[in-house]
């Protein structure tokens, strides 16, 4: 596409320099032929539709009106006498003397309104490409200023003579009047009120056909018409006025790619207060990416069947459809499809009337949706089938799938936790789910695990299908929270729409929160909100927060590029992690009350931060408590990073302690070096919780709002025996550092009597002291000290906590020589609770939730941990239960650990065993067992065998483009591939950013995962050398990759040898 893109604006350009020869020799021809006038610019706008009318050879642009062209002028008979002759020679120089200034005058007139869309064709393609519908051809002035930049501030051809005075430049201001595509976000002048959607699908040749009618309210007079286009081919404009008064006359229009605008120029203003309707005919690809209206496979029966499907979100509804692309702007659609009969078509509304066609063609009518945003449209075109269930309320559910798939019963899971969930939300928002129907859509390539258009919520098959024979509990785990999320997004999204983008988190951070309620609902007893959503949450990201290259949960949005950068965890988790603590200061049934009003008040519209702030504080204060929530929470929202609470006792004071606040960072020296860190004082208002405790007591909850850099508090029933511990339960963001005092009263309270913590604390405890150790806030072996406890632990959550702060740990250890030290500590606090656990025995009774999910979950933490770091047993099992695989062609590996066996007995035994994993990877059909079978693939010690896979996960008929991401990340965290996929990486960026480049943050997933383990200085120079030829849209990644294996260098320089100093005494004693 790039080449054929490149190969046509050649030829362009070869035919622009023949017209402009011609249009110069017409000049010529022109001013010899005596006097001229200049049209009225009423005359102009009329020239300007005849054009149109006329196929758009005439003068049919945006300077229609303000180009002084001069038509001929009638040549008069003049009778020349011999004594008349010098005279009139004379004449004629003075006349062409006047006109000369005339054409330099009306030239520098020109300019200021000529230069825009240098370039821009009307189809959107690249500059230089035929325009269409009117725009075959653009002033002189244009065109002189196509290389001038947007502002056009060099001279036209010819220029001024040197010393000429010139009008001074336009202010910002008067250009973006006269120039409104060139701003980065839409004027505000039009609003559209009702989209009339209809489009022509094409599957045997990927391309399709639309017209669009879109009812606008102009509020302020303007000529100009600019909406979102990308990407499409604009065939026709018109725009009448909603009244018999009849049309506006259209001077032309064209496509600016820079903002992504369709740009329609009028021949009268809109009137202000009025209604117009814009009709648009266009077509465009069904694109062979994953982004706007795209294009996907899957075989059926040894035949390759194609589907086509969208993803709108954030900015991509405008590349199958021109519209008013922002989430500000809602509007009602109805959408018509046609297509061949042989597929079915969905949209977010159910199917009003279908009308069937002679020719084996249907055309499809939804139903009007309510007011909504453009990113939230959606249809698809396929040939699934389904199933369906409808709720209490009468809103009906269906599963769309792959014929086999819905055969199979692999969607029946998620069609039955979506029933019961939008009953929860329900019951839960008292508001209810606002469309007739809900339709889940399993498609097999998709760039993200899932996407909440309203009414249509389209889900990659990994995400939603589960086939209970081969599906641990694990994946059980993440299908159930990926549909838990999308469904609430249906109010917090869909039903409520952040007013821009700036405040994602006010929807991702709600959905994603809620993916841990939900779940608790679903499954009362796996306290999801309490525990798991520390290790998944909390830790994840306070570990990308802690990095001085961070940024506030709300960050400014500007141009489109930088909405893709809104998209990351700190937006998803840290949202999450705020409004726990919100939910968890303010009180659960207080917080719930404030959520159903903010819906009710603003459904079907748009909310800002402060909106929800307002609503949070009118609940409180109703309930009798005056908090400022704005106050207090403008300043975890606006502010990049979190605080670390010391707590220090008062040696010279009884009862009292010292508690200080700073900003948290790993990297300390980065607070020196960046100078945004180094300029401002970060505070912020901390609802910190504290308890006192002894061996085998604990006293009451207290709380403590720390607001200042360093505050005394009095603390009673204080003594030599009692510690101190805060953040009770881990519900603020923040981490809790002691002195060393308290810390060894803490660990001594683990060893001696752990269950006097709860299993939440526990966790925190082992995540705060890894984090401030790996920071420098702490000695290295006080971490190391706390999980010698473990072997007595007998839940799960603080083994998660562990194996997860292990591993970052592991991974800037494994490649040196005194490893085995490090290996061998682990293993011995591990080999207790492994003997006593055991592995699984093997159950096909079909039951998806096992007898105890915490026990089934403890077991897999520790047996994980025992194949990772060599247990030799470990591996001796596992062996020997895929050896018993391979010759008896029987899997009768327990699910729950099937992922671990593959990943352990693909890399102690030898190439017929990838060959193997290889060959069942391609044959199964169930998409739990081929994720997990692709991942072991990985997990080789052969590097000829780690670069073929490398190799081979760009061929997207092998591998799924979602799924080429997983592979290069986990080759790159496997210690003998680290190398290779660091440098496929580089080798193949530029593949890998034209694929995923605008796909959100899975560039931003690739780049951390291939990079965050590299930790020696000749990697860090190959990064930045790399970083050195690269200033794109993953900038930010990048600069957060430098950042973290800066850290790992710095680490190892500072800390390493201190760590193995510690190992080798703990190990003789």
């Amino acid at each position: 596409m790039a080449l054929d893109g490149e190969r046509g604006e050649q030829e362009e350009e070869k035919k622009k320099k023949k017209k402009k020869k011609k249009r110069k020799k017409k000049k010529k021809e022109e001013e010899g032929a005596g006097k001229s006038s200049s049209p009225s610019a009423a005359t102009m706008g009329e020239d300007a539709t005849a054009a149109l009318r006329a196929g758009g050879r005439g003068l049919s642009d945006p300077w229609a009106d303000s180009v002084g062209v001069r038509p001929r002028t009638t040549e008069r008979h003049i009778t020349v006498h011999k004594r008349l002759v010098l005279a009139f020679a004379v004449s004629i120089v003075a006349l062409l003397a006047v006109t000369m200034l005339a054409v330099l005058l009306s030239l520098r007139f020109d300019e200021c309104g000529a230069r825009a869309a240098p370039g821009a064709g009307a189809d959107g393609g690249p500059a230089g490409s035929p325009a269409r519908g009117g725009n075959a051809s653009l002033p002189g002035p244009a065109r002189r200023n196509h290389h001038a930049g947007e502002d056009g501030a060099q001279p036209a051809a010819g220029g001024e003579a040197p010393g000429t005075p010139s009008a001074p430049p336009p202010s910002e201001e008067e250009r973006e009047q006269r120039q409104p595509w060139t701003q980065l976000r839409l004027t505000g002048h039009l609003k559209p009120l009702h989209y009339n959607l209809m489009l022509t699908a094409f599957m045997e040749n990927f391309t399709f056909s639309g017209e669009v009618n879109v009812e606008i309210a102009c509020r302020n007079a303007t000529r100009y018409v600019v909406l979102h286009a990308s990407r499409v081919t604009v065939e026709k404009v018109q725009v009448a006025e909603d009244r018999a008064s009849g049309a506006v006359p259209v001077a032309g229009f064209f496509l600016y790619p820079q903002t992504q605008v369709l740009v329609v120029v009028l021949n009268r203003t809109l009137d202000a207060q009025r209604n117009y309707n814009l009709k648009i005919i266009y077509n465009a690809l069904i694109e062979n990416e994953l982004l706007g209206f795209f294009r996907s496979s899957y075989v059926l029966h040894g035949e390759r069947r194609f589907l086509g499907v969208t993803q709108f979100s954030p900015i991509h509804a405008r590349k199958a459809f021109p519209c008013f692309d922002e989430p500000i702007y809602k509007a009602t659609f109805k959408i018509s499809i046609k297509h061949q009969a042989t597929y079915l078509s969905l949209s977010n509304m159910p199917v009003e009337t279908s009308v069937f066609e002679e020719d084996g063609w249907v055309t499809d009518h939804f139903s009007q949706t309510p007011l909504m945003s453009t990113y939230y449209l959606a249809w698809a075109i396929c040939n699934f089938t389904y199933r369906e269930t409808t709720t209490k309320s009468g809103v009906v559910v269906r599963l769309y799938a792959r014929p086999d798939a819905i055969r199979r019963g692999s969607g029946d899971y998620a069609l039955h936790i979506t029933k019961r969930l939008i009953e929860f939300y329900e019951d839960y928002f008292k508001v209810p789910y606002s469309l007739p129907k809900l339709d889940l859509l399993a498609v097999p390539k998709h760039p993200y695990a899932a996407m909440e258009n309203w009414g249509l919520s389209i889900f990659v098959e990994q995400r939603i299908l589960l086939d209970p024979s081969v599906s641990s509990i694990s994946y059980l785990l993440d299908v159930t929270m990926v549909i838990v999320h999308e469904i609430c997004h249906q109010w917090f999204g869909d039903l409520v729409t952040p007013v821009w983008w700036e405040d994602v988190w006010l929807k991702e951070g709600f959905a994603h929160y809620f993916e841990f309620v939900g779940t608790d609902y679903l499954y009362p007893g796996w306290n999801m909100e309490k525990q798991r959503f520390l290790t998944d949450v909390l830790h994840e990201v306070m570990l990308l927060d802690g990095l001085a290259s961070s940024h506030p949960v709300s960050q400014e949005v500007i141009r489109a590029t930088d909405i893709d950068r809104v998209f990351d965890w700190i937006a998803y988790k840290k949202g999450a992690a705020l409004i726990r603590m919100l939910a968890n200061f303010m009180g659960h049934s207080v917080f719930q009350r404030g959520l159903q009003d903010y819906l009710t008040i603003h459904k079907y519209g748009n909310a800002a931060r402060k909106d929800l702030w307002n609503t949070l504080s009118e609940a409180l204060k109703r309930n009798g408590e005056y908090v400022n929530i704005q106050e207090v929470m403008d300043q975890w929202t606006l502010q990049m990073g979190y605080p670390v609470i010391t707590i220090l006792g008062n040696t010279t004071a009884e009862n009292r302690i010292i508690i200080t606040q700073q900003h948290f960072i790993y990297d300390i020296s980065a607070k020196t070096k960046a100078l945004e860190l180094r300029n401002h004082s970060y505070l912020w208002q901390i609802p910190l919780t504290i308890v006192v405790g002894n061996r085998s007591h604990v006293s009451s909850e207290a709380i403590i709002w720390v607001s200042n850099k360093s505050e005394h508090h009095r603390i009673t029933s204080m003594d030599k025996g009692t510690w101190l511990l805060g953040n009770i339960n881990q519900t603020g963001y923040f981490r809790v550092n002691y002195d060393l005092r308290n810390w060894r009263l803490l660990i001594e309270q683990l060893i001696r009597n752990h269950e006097v913590l709860s299993v939440s604390n526990r966790a925190g405890l082992i995540d705060d002291a890894f984090s401030l150790a790996r920071a420098g806030y702490l000695p290295q072996n006080i971490p190391l000290e706390i999980i010698r406890y473990l072997s007595e632990e007998k839940d799960f959550l603080p083994w998660h906590a562990a194996s997860r702060a292990l591993y970052p740990l592991d991974k800037l250890l494994d490649r040196m020589e005194n490893y085995n030290v490090f290996n061998e500590y682990i293993l011995k606090q591990v080999a207790t609770t492994y003997i006593k656990l055991g592995w699984p025995k093997n159950n096909f009774n079909g039951s998806l939730v096992q007898a105890s999910y915490q026990h089934e979950e403890l077991r897999r933490e520790v047996i994980m941990l025992a194949c990772s770091f060599g247990n030799k047993h470990c591996h001796q099992q596992a062996s020997t239960l895929i050896s018993d695989w391979i010759s008896s062609n029987r899997n009768r590996i327990p699910l729950n650990v099937r992922d671990i066996v593959y990943c352990t007995g693909v890399s102690l035994l030898d190439e017929d065993v990838w060959e193997f994993i290889w060959m069942k990877f391609h044959s199964t059909t169930a998409v739990s067992e081929k994720k997990i079978l692709l991942e072991a693939l990985t997990c080789s010690d052969d590097r000829n065998l780690l670069n073929r896979l490398l190799n081979l996960s760009l061929n997207s008929e092998v591998v799924l483009d979602q799924d080429a991401i997983d592979v290069i990340i986990h080759v790159a965290r496997n210690p003998h591939g680290r190398d290779l996929a660091w440098k496929f990486f580089r080798d193949k960026w530029k593949i890998l950013n034209t694929r995923y480049g605008e796909a959100l943050f899975m560039n931003s997933k690739l780049i951390s995962g291939v990079t965050e383990y590299l930790n020696t200085e000749g990697e860090l120079k190959e990064l930045k050398n790399f970083m050195k030829n690269y200033d794109g849209v993953a900038a930010a990644s990048f600069s957060r990759a430098v950042e973290t294996v800066e850290a790992n260098v710095r680490w190892k320089m500072l800390y390493q040898d201190e760590l193995f100093q510690w190992l080798g005494k703990a190990l003789r004693h």
